[in-house]
């Protein structure tokens, strides 16, 4: 048995090829169910996403159920295989394994580092668990994958470092305030990635949310979402003395927020440190009020440093990723390649089972008058012995040697094993 992948990603195929052959909702159980009567394939998994849709399977040939995939995804989804054929990627082997350990481990993600896609794998497996598509290989396959992504994560810094804008604010205000719970914060405008960098303040721990927008009702709809309080946009300033993280992006053709009206919330704050983020463009904030003591003023382009900085270090980290992944990858064919074992191995414990009960039959016959008790005796001290001899042929078969061909047809010829075992 063989591992193959076939799939497109964000790389190799547009949105609309992405969403023609992905398996959404009823289509993943259709598609597993009939990915599982393709000729030549034997296992299989599926993975839908945004961003990539892939087939993990077992097969017989790589050439022929390549092609039998193929034609099935073709007729399952409508398609030509032509609208797709440029878009696939194929993998098969070791080629195979490496792919599916560093899509779990997100260094073939669009954001390098990212946790969501081993959430997805997971899925995935047990999906194919529940729907029993999976098999020893497959299995053993999707298991070290996420095993992989873990050492991945625990051995390296890949996902310690914001790469997005949203996330870079949260990482600033940590590096100010230490620790956000207990922490308020005023979002001044409704811009989207101001509500997304507002969400992850949010999930961090920030509590007393205020929203100010100039559409009150608008305003009203934000502060439910966020189990805040809105604000009407004339009384911002009145909230800023008790307020200690901004997001502001607010559209206006102007400064919203002046030096000097910063200093005198300062003044009844007792110089409380203020975290201020402007992702407005062109700038809501005057710059000038970074100069005001214990205000940290931050815009887009000073966010956009800390992302490409960040992203550099991500990379760095992935360069420690891919030498686990090379080590995993590794120890996985040593496993795969010990299955070729197996059916000699069941087959030299059955042969031997079969001498030692000929064996057993015919001391009882000649000795039938021994009682029960040595009967059992002389049974353990048989089973001993053959134990004890087919254990050191069973220890080599199993060990990764590059004789292992060789000594399975050595084996199968001294205990004259049927060749057509497997």
């Amino acid at each position: 048995m063989k591992v193959l992948v076939l799939g497109v990603n964000h790389i190799t195929a547009t949105v609309e090829i992405r969403e023609k052959l992905a398996f959404n909702g009823p289509k993943l159980e259709e598609g597993v169910s009939g990915l599982r009567q393709v000729p030549e394939v034997r296992e299989v998994a599926v993975l839908s996403t945004c961003n990539r849709v892939e087939l993990y399977t077992c097969v017989n040939t790589i050439a022929a159920a390549s092609e039998n995939i193929r034609n099935f995804l073709a007729t399952f989804h409508g398609m030509q295989r032509s609208e797709f054929e440029k878009s696939l990627y194929v993998h098969s082997g070791s080629d195979a394994v490496r792919h599916v350990f560093r899509v779990a481990s997100s260094l073939d993600s669009m954001v390098l580092g990212e946790p969501q896609i081993l959430g997805q794998i997971k899925d995935t497996f047990d999906f194919a668990l529940s729907k029993k598509s999976t098999g020893i290989l497959l299995n053993k396959l999707m298991k070290k994958a996420i095993s992989t992504a873990k050492r991945v994560r625990t051995e390296t810094k890949i996902a310690e470092n914001a790469v997005s804008i949203s996330f870079a604010a949260v990482e600033l205000a940590k590096k100010i305030f230490t620790n956000l719970a207990g922490k308020s914060f005023m979002l001044l405008g409704a811009g989207e990635m101001a509500e997304l960098a507002a969400r992850h303040l949010v999930n961090n721990g920030v509590q007393d949310v205020m929203v100010v927008n100039r559409t009150y009702e608008r305003g009203c709809e934000l502060a439910r979402e966020f189990n805040g309080r809105p604000v009407k946009f004339e009384d911002f300033l009145h909230e800023l003395v008790n307020t200690d993280i901004i997001i502001c992006s607010t559209g206006a053709p102007s400064y919203v927020l002046l030096k000097d009206q910063m200093h005198k919330v300062m003044k009844e704050r007792k110089h409380r440190p203020v975290f201020i983020i402007d992702i407005s463009v062109p700038r809501n904030i005057d710059p000038e009020i970074n100069d005001v003591d214990n205000v940290y003023l931050y815009n887009v382009d000073d966010l956009q440093g800390v992302v490409h900085s960040n992203i550099h270090e991500r990379k760095k980290e992935a360069e420690k990723a891919e030498a686990i992944i090379d080590e995993e990858v590794e120890k996985f064919n040593r496993w795969l390649s010990s299955l070729d074992s197996v059916p000699t191995i069941v087959a030299l414990r059955q042969k031997a089972e079969e001498i030692k009960r000929e064996e057993l039959d015919r001391f009882k016959n000649r000795f039938s008058d021994l009682g029960e008790e040595k009967t059992k005796a002389v049974e353990y001290l048989a089973s001993a012995i053959t134990n004890k001899l087919i254990h050191p042929p069973t220890v080599a078969l199993k060990e990764d040697t590059e004789d292992r061909d060789e000594l399975i047809a050595m084996i199968k010829k001294l205990y004259a094993i049927d060749g057509d075992d497997e």
